[in-house]
């Protein structure tokens, strides 16, 4: 039994699903891998579950019936992972924009390093990101310093979606609060976190955007992110 979970949600992932299992799989640690996949019409489910007969014992699906949020996907994957014995769930997205070779790294900045949370940020030391227009490399990183400015949280890619939790993070974060659905998912998530006075670590790490399939960004995610935020910082912490 692996003390660590790699969570990726999908939906439309058929043309990366297979290799970044493998890819995740071919790491020197030995990781567990649940996909959660939003009923994608592409045939996404039917590859992992072929996939499973070869992984039987690393490899997890749980298939939804909707495609409602990758906010509510991953707390999805986190309560599957809380009601077994993983003590370090990972968030990685299935189209090889975080690599797989950093999961390691953030693993080890949680339990050889202590942090309660490691996060594989594209903003820590310059900007590293591969094959995004200007506009949209601007876009997430003055969303992520707007993030900093309004909620004071020190950390410097708040965004970021490749993220290392400790078990005792998701089981202190009251998970069924967490509203948002996108970026600001991912932001709040973060927040709380702080908040909490858990221990927040960045690992450098450099973001590719995707060579196959399509971007799964709306500008809807951006507009929550921005205003959310705003929210996030009135409201603090729930009783």
């Amino acid at each position: 039994m692996s003390d660590a979970l790699v969570i990726i949600p999908t939906y439309n992932e058929k043309e990366n699903i297979e290799a970044i299992i493998r890819a995740t799989f071919s790491q020197e640690k030995a990781f567990h891998i649940l996909i959660v996949d939003d009923n994608s019409p592409d045939g996404t489910a039917t590859i992992v579950h072929q996939l499973i007969k070869e992984f039987p014992d690393r490899l997890f699906i749980e298939s939804r019936f909707e495609k409602n949020g990758l906010g509510k996907a991953y707390i999805h994957g986190f309560k599957w992972a809380l009601q077994r014995s993983y003590d370090y769930i990972i968030e990685m997205d299935a189209d090889f924009s975080h690599n797989p070779k950093d999961l390691i790294r953030l693993y080890n900045t949680c339990k050889i390093e202590g942090a309660d949370v490691s996060v594989g940020s594209r903003y820590s030391k310059g900007v590293n990101v591969v094959n995004w227009p200007m506009k949209r490399v601007l876009l997430s990183y003055f969303a992520s310093k707007y993030v900093r400015i309004i909620t004071r949280i020190p950390v410097f890619d708040t965004t970021a979606g490749f993220v290392c939790w400790s078990r005792k993070v998701l089981e202190t974060i009251q998970l069924d609060k967490i509203k948002f659905v996108g970026y600001a998912f991912q932001i709040d998530m973060k927040f709380k976190a702080w908040k909490h006075n858990f221990s927040i670590k960045e690992v450098s790490v450099i973001f590719t955007d995707r060579t196959l399939g399509a971007s799964k960004m709306r500008s809807n995610i951006i507009s929550e992110a921005l205003f959310g935020v705003i929210k996030m910082k009135l409201k603090g912490l729930p009783k």
